[in-house]
C-alpha cells in the first residue's frame, strides 16, 4: 500500500488521521516530489474509468497551464506522462494499493475499501 499526500494539504491530513485512528499503517509518500509512476496511476485510470478524477482540477498549476482547456484534447497516455513528472496536477490524497485506489478523502468511501 502506497498513500502520496503533501504535508500542507488539510484533506490529506484528515485521511492521515482516518489510517492512524484506525490503526493502517502506511508510509507518507511525498506526492509532489515523488509522484505515482504512470503504471500506478494507469490503475488509477482504470479503477476511475476515466482521467478527469486523476487531476487536481483546484490546483494552482491545473489553472496556469490551462489544464481545462488541454485535456479534453490530451490522450490518455499524454496525460498520465504528465501527472507523472507534476504531483501538483494529482488529485490528492491518493492511497493504492494492488489494483485499488483511492482519490481525495471521503470517510464513506475509505471505510468501504478497507472494509471490503
Amino acid at each position: 500500500m502506497k498513500f502520496y499526500c503533501y504535508k500542507g494539504c488539510a484533506t490529506c491530513k484528515k485521511a492521515a488521521k482516518w489510517l492512524q485512528e484506525h490503526g493502517i499503517e502506511t508510509p507518507m509518500l511525498p506526492i509532489r516530489e515523488q509522484p505515482p509512476s504512470i503504471e500506478e496511476l494507469r490503475t488509477a485510470l482504470k479503477a476511475k474509468g476515466s482521467i478527469k478524477p486523476l487531476f487536481n482540477t483546484s490546483g494552482r498549476d491545473y489553472r496556469t497551464m490551462h489544464m481545462k482547456e488541454k485535456l479534453p484534447h490530451m490522450s490518455d497516455s499524454e496525460a498520465l506522462e504528465l501527472l507523472s513528472q507534476n504531483g501538483n496536477l494529482i488529485k490528492r490524497p491518493f492511497l493504492i494499493d494492488g489494483d485499488k485506489v483511492l482519490i481525495g478523502f471521503k470517510p464513506a468511501e475509505w471505510d468501504a475499501f478497507f472494509n471490503s
